[in-house]
């Protein structure tokens, strides 16, 4: 693998986990300041959320999977 590859798996790993960090400080968010009139956006939310870390973690495995 090229060290050009490897910086694209390492970016696209950050990238993932950032996405994931957002949406879960959304549902922080929502939950600390706005749970009882926002209640309703929760689940979705929360699949977008569960998305996000399986996104991050597929793109960290094929991180692992090349460095190690």
């Amino acid at each position: 693998m090229t060290d050009e590859e490897l910086k694209k798996l390492q970016k696209e790993a950050r990238k993932a986990k950032r996405i994931a960090t957002e949406c879960a400080s959304a549902v922080h968010d929502l939950v600390e300041d706005s749970l009882w009139t926002d209640y309703q956006t929760l689940p979705d939310l929360a699949q977008k959320t569960v998305d996000a870390c399986l996104a991050w973690k597929s793109a960290q495995e094929k991180l692992d999977s090349v460095q190690s």
